[in-house]
């Protein structure tokens, strides 16, 4: 897509959101999308077959980012690739993303309908939370308890994580922690239930761990521009 077709579409992309996270998705028009980023409702349907997909494609847009973030972080200190610290900052990265926020905690008044289709699925699958390549990576450097397969995850580990997502709304009034709170409370979860009491260094794994979230960067970001509605 050309620089001028990706202004379009984020302008595109930044009137659907806006509109998403103050009138809902079931009130969310194309017509009104339209309106808001100046460009004719035929233009849309030139970047995205259907409301579904536009709407998939806000979501998928702000994972990159998402993805981004933790890539930088696992930059600047190869410590960040340990799952419980990955987990970490995926859990504030997306609580802090209000689109991400009403996608994990299943947000109805916000997402209505969208949170049942196919594409909203794909935000929530195995891949994009820990995948196989990734957990394969930790265990083969140690970075997992001994004997722990990454098949051995399938299952509770997003048990645990999505568990931290969808308490929030059951939350009594009295629980008052913050979200940097919650996230190490979810950290300090993953780290007694997963790994080893006395990891190695993350250095050694840390070029492998990065291309493969860089690789779910560019996942979201082609189905965020070019209409994917199966999603990353």
């Amino acid at each position: 897509m050309r620089s001028g077709q990706d202004g379009r579409a984020d302008r595109i992309l930044d009137a659907a959101k806006e509109l998403l996270l103050r009138w809902g998705y079931r009130r969310v028009t194309i017509d009104e999308i339209a309106k808001r980023a100046e460009v004719g409702k035929g233009t849309i349907y030139l970047h995205w077959r259907t409301r579904e997909q536009l709407f998939f494609a806000v979501a998928a847009r702000e994972a990159v980012a998402m993805f981004d973030a933790v890539v930088t972080a696992m930059r600047d200190d190869p410590g960040e690739i340990a799952l419980h610290r990955y987990m970490r900052r995926f859990f504030m990265e997306a609580m802090g993303r209000p689109v991400l926020r009403a996608v994990f905690t299943r947000d109805v008044e916000t997402l209505d309908k969208f949170l049942s289709s196919p594409a909203r699925k794909s935000l929530e699958g195995a891949k994009l939370l820990a995948s196989r390549e990734y957990l394969g990576v930790l265990a083969e450097h140690g970075l997992l308890r001994p004997g722990l397969r990454p098949e051995d995850l399938d299952y509770s580990l997003p048990a645990i994580v999505f568990g931290f997502f969808g308490i929030e709304p059951l939350l009594p009034a009295e629980i008052t922690l913050d979200l940097t709170e919650k996230a190490e409370h979810l950290a300090d979860t993953l780290r007694r239930t997963f790994e080893p009491a006395g990891p190695p260094s993350c250095e050694p794994a840390t070029g492998q761990v990065i291309e493969i979230f860089e690789g779910l960067s560019r996942d979201f970001r082609n189905a965020a521009y070019g209409g994917d509605d199966d999603g990353a």
